[in-house]
């Protein structure tokens, strides 16, 4: 087998790869679903060799049966299977900060097909709906800013949000929900709303009405 033949074979394993972790079992507790979403997160980079931030999340449009639109729309971005390939719609408008963020969250709902209903299956204050938003929105931050890179960097001297959120190509926002989920700052006082900068809800409701079949 050639090099050329072993990289295709390799790269058309990445989805299946990714799929391979979601558990063959009904995932009971919302923080095994974040687990399995860090533990996609980690392997994507190993088998890409990535050990530096920024994370060239680019490389997910390289990738076999998978195009990039860039759009005008009035929400942050969209996934779908179009008979041939996977669809990643981002908005033209948004900052590029943003849309690195919005293409590592839709390729985690592609990665999640067809296994959705067992990895998120919902509590009394959460819907399914909600979980797998968040799911993707934990993977999108572990991707871009893994908790290894962010911790050399940070205890490396560079802790103000700015320059760390600079440094990885994510916005603050997402760089302050970083820093929370790895422990590096205290959480935010239970008595502040929590926000929820990334929610995509709506992507959830789409892609699970029209149930598209895809690789």
């Amino acid at each position: 087998m050639t090099n050329e033949h072993i990289t295709t074979y390799i790269e058309r394993s990445v989805l299946a790869t990714l799929r391979a972790l979601i558990p063959n079992r009904e995932v009971r507790s919302h923080s095994e679903a974040r687990q399995v979403a860090e533990h996609q997160a980690i392997r994507l980079l190993e088998l890409h060799g990535i050990e530096d931030g920024p994370v060239p999340v680019e490389f997910i449009a390289d990738l076999p049966k998978i195009e990039i639109e860039m759009v005008d729309a009035p929400v942050s971005g969209a996934s779908f299977w179009n008979g041939s390939n996977w669809i990643i719609q981002l908005n033209k408008h948004e900052s590029y900060s943003r849309q690195r963020f919005t293409l590592a969250h839709e390729y985690k709902h592609i990665v999640d097909h067809n296994r959705a209903d067992a990895l998120y299956i919902g509590t009394r204050d959460v819907s399914p709906a909600e979980q797998a938003e968040q799911a993707a929105d934990y993977f999108a931050g572990c991707l871009l800013v893994p908790k290894k890179l962010l911790k050399r960097a940070y205890y490396g001297g560079m802790q103000r949000t700015a320059d760390l959120a600079a440094h990885f190509q994510v916005s603050e926002a997402a760089m302050t929900v970083r820093l929370r989920q790895t422990g590096i700052a205290e959480p935010a006082p239970r008595c502040t709303p929590r926000s929820a900068p990334f929610s995509r809800s709506w992507q959830y409701r789409m892609n699970h009405r029209t149930q598209t079949q895809g690789v």
